[in-house]
């Protein structure tokens, strides 16, 4: 099965958490892939997910899996949501880009008391054959509170903001297994293999 990201920690992640399940993932780069990225103009992570598994299933006339994810922050509304990967609205490298999010992230929670700093991540993944059917999908959520700073150098995006109260720790503190059996990712993943072994029969 084909992942449809271009971020590769993303593809590690996954990797790590379906080759015990038996699926084998490749990613765009591994199968020559130069299709531009789709836009995703969808309300929601499910409708962003589907879009793009649709749209590189069909391109590339294989299964693939694609996934949208976000941060919902209570006192901002459930921003960034599906705006999490461009909210600061700049442009440059994926760690440029994370820094800049974070950054804006912290400025829009100034002065925001602990108990309003609630926020989880959501992961929504869709699975589409080369006709563009969805065939299998699934949510994972992974909650914490934002954090006044960063803090911890594993993981990416805003995993140095979210802070998990029983572990008193960041997300990016985690060592990688930690974060597989807890995050959203891994939650949905598993759900997904779960129900792709039930469409096997």
């Amino acid at each position: 099965m084909i992942f449809a990201t271009s971020n590769p920690h993303k593809v590690e992640e996954a990797r790590a958490i379906l080759a015990p399940l038996g699926i084998e993932l490749q990613s765009l780069a591994e199968v020559g892939c130069e299709l531009p990225e789709p836009e995703e103009d969808g309300a929601t992570f499910e409708e962003n997910a589907r879009l793009k598994a649709r749209y590189y299933a069909r391109h590339l006339g294989a299964l693939c899996l694609a996934e949208d994810s976000g941060l919902e922050v209570d006192a901002l509304g459930g921003a960034p949501g599906v705006h999490s990967a461009r909210y600061a609205g700049v442009q440059g490298s994926r760690a440029e880009r994370d820094q800049a999010n974070n950054e804006r992230l912290l400025r829009e929670l100034s002065g925001v008391p602990a108990e309003r700093r609630g926020a989880r991540f959501v992961c929504t993944l869709a699975v589409a054959d080369a006709s563009g059917s969805i065939l299998a999908e699934a949510r994972g959520h992974y909650s914490g509170v934002i954090a006044e700073a960063p803090r911890g150098t594993n993981g990416f995006g805003y995993d140095p903001l979210l802070f998990l109260p029983d572990r008193g720790c960041t997300s990016a503190e985690l060592s990688p297994e930690e974060k597989h059996a807890r995050s959203h990712r891994g939650a949905a993943l598993r759900q997904l293999a779960a129900e792709l072994r039930r469409l096997a029969g």
